[in-house]
């Protein structure tokens, strides 16, 4: 009895010293070192920022996972194809204007007539009886050589060239300049070396921009050939 007394006293000795394992201290051992290493991880997570996700925004490029294939076509101000300018001039484009024609110049003649003024830069096509049968704008001398008067046509020409070797249609011939050039009624003259392109626009019609003869429309050109034949008046106002 006395060697089991003392062997348990022994016993009892070396587990309240930490010699021999103890069953009563292993579940508070290991619930203090889980809540040990709880708390360090926990720890760990805190000191860690967090990462938050990003808001969209405009101007934010797409990630490469959405970015498509192929960069997207921009705006631009060029135009995508050839702009086409309107013609110069058109031989289906009438000139002469609509609603109440622009009265005859005062002094201006009478019987049938061709009528020209160069303020006006207008000419009028007048029959016997003094009724206009046309009225139109023109485009005269830039330089003022046709004085006022009252001339008759003299010649006349389907086709000409002009002193500049510009191509001219129509030339209905009444008189002649300080050079001896002829002065008359024509077609916008065009220039060959410039693939025929006309030398002024309809619109630019009366305004001065010949060297010296009276710029037409094509339709009062055929109109003016129909109506002028030789000896007929053309006075100058």
């Amino acid at each position: 009895m006395l060697g089991i007394s003392l062997t348990t006293t022994a016993i009892a000795l070396l587990g309240g010293v930490g010699v021999l394992p103890s069953a009563a201290d292993d579940t508070p051992h290991a619930a203090v070192t889980a809540q040990a290493v709880a708390a360090q991880t926990q720890a760990e997570r805190d000191d860690v920022p967090a990462v938050a996700t990003p808001e969209p925004t405009d101007d934010a490029a797409p990630s490469p996972r959405t970015a498509p294939s192929q960069p997207a076509d921009k705006p631009t101000d060029e135009p995508t194809e050839d702009v086409v300018e309107p013609p110069t001039g058109t031989d289906d484009v009438e000139s002469s204007e609509g609603g109440v024609p622009a009265p005859l110049p005062a002094d201006s003649g009478d019987g049938r007539r061709v009528v020209f003024s160069e303020t006006e830069q207008r000419v009028w096509l007048v029959d016997d009886d003094g009724t206009v049968e046309r009225t139109y704008l023109v485009s005269g001398s830039l330089t003022d050589n046709l004085d006022p008067g009252t001339y008759e046509v003299f010649s006349r020409s389907e086709d000409a060239i002009g002193i500049d070797g510009s191509e001219m249609k129509l030339f209905v011939r009444f008189t002649r300049g300080p050079s001896g050039a002829a002065i008359g009624f024509h077609t916008i003259p065009t220039d060959p070396t410039d693939g025929d392109q006309r030398m002024q626009t309809i619109a630019q019609l009366g305004t001065p921009r010949s060297h010296g003869c009276i710029r037409q429309a094509t339709p009062d050109a055929k109109a003016m050939w129909d109506f002028a034949d030789d000896g007929t008046t053309v006075v100058v106002v």
